[in-house]
């Protein structure tokens, strides 16, 4: 079992802090004792790296988190064990594991610059709808096997830039677990192709938080209205909102467009959902 925060202060010494992480993602009052460890999974498509955290004692709502762009790393296991503090068997994943284990970001770097997106495209271009689909239908399947998942409750699944589509194939294409979605500044949730994410709507059985930012807003402000009327059409609850004053990626708290504010407004409102929903 590995410290969250010595683990962040080796890997991201140059950025946020480990004080600043846990300051920026606190424990909620009368948090859960919990416990983490890593984990291997095995998938269609190889084995895929991931880290769970859950409470230490009962059965809880499983939680599966698709990161952002910059992948699994302190920052989303700090958020993992937010979930998990508030009640919920939380998975979160490597989706690169095609092509590199986490974590792969180095202290410092950040997607703004071009030698790290040129590094990290090619393995973000290996992530296919159908490859999505089947390590959903494995990482599902895996959270279901822990004991601490309560196999009688829905899942959740939530995820951030990237992250968002997953989300929404994940509830597709287990709609027969997956009863809440969360998405944080989802990148390509409604696009002009035939297996644009927001399509899949009718497949799910699903409530659904999605929590845009401004500066993506601006840039496609047609989006969200497609998603909007795709809910409305199979009558499935969503809440979709323009969070004021945020850039993409303002939800992680290492993130250097953090919005604290708003992040905290966005991560209530997924509980309340997960509450409702679970």
């Amino acid at each position: 079992m590995c410290d969250l925060l010595a683990l962040a202060r080796r890997q991201f010494g140059a950025g946020v802090s480990a004080t600043g992480l846990a300051a920026l993602s606190p424990s909620p009052a009368n948090a859960a004792t919990v416990a983490w460890r890593d984990a291997t999974i095995k998938t269609p498509d190889g084995v895929c790296d991931a880290w769970f955290v859950a409470p230490t004692t009962g059965k809880h709502p499983g939680v599966l988190v698709w990161p952002d762009v910059m992948g699994l790393r302190p920052a989303f296991q700090q958020m993992g064990r937010r979930l998990a503090e508030s009640g919920f068997a939380v998975l979160v994943v490597n989706q690169f594991y095609r092509s590199i284990k986490a974590p792969f970001v180095k202290p410092g770097e950040e997607w703004s610059q071009p030698e790290v997106r040129a590094r990290i495209l090619p393995w973000r271009d290996v992530l296919t709808p159908v490859g999505t689909v089947s390590d959903a239908e494995a990482l599902v399947a895996w959270l279901d096997q822990q004991k601490q998942v309560d196999g009688k409750r829905g899942i959740a699944s939530t995820g951030y830039c990237i992250g968002g589509p997953m989300v929404m194939r994940t509830a597709a294409a287990r709609h027969d677990r997956v009863r809440a979605g969360a998405s944080f500044h989802g990148a390509g949730l409604a696009t002009d192709k035939p297996d644009s994410p927001h399509l899949l709507v009718p497949l799910m059985k699903v409530e659904f938080l999605f929590a845009i930012a401004d500066s993506d807003d601006q840039q496609n402000p047609q989006e969200k209205g497609l998603v909007r009327a795709a809910f409305a059409a199979a009558k499935l609850p969503a809440e979709i909102e323009v969070y004021q004053d945020t850039m993409h990626g303002w939800c992680p708290p290492d993130s250097r467009v953090h919005n604290h504010a708003q992040a905290e407004q966005a991560w209530t409102r997924q509980l309340a959902l997960f509450q409702r929903a679970l």
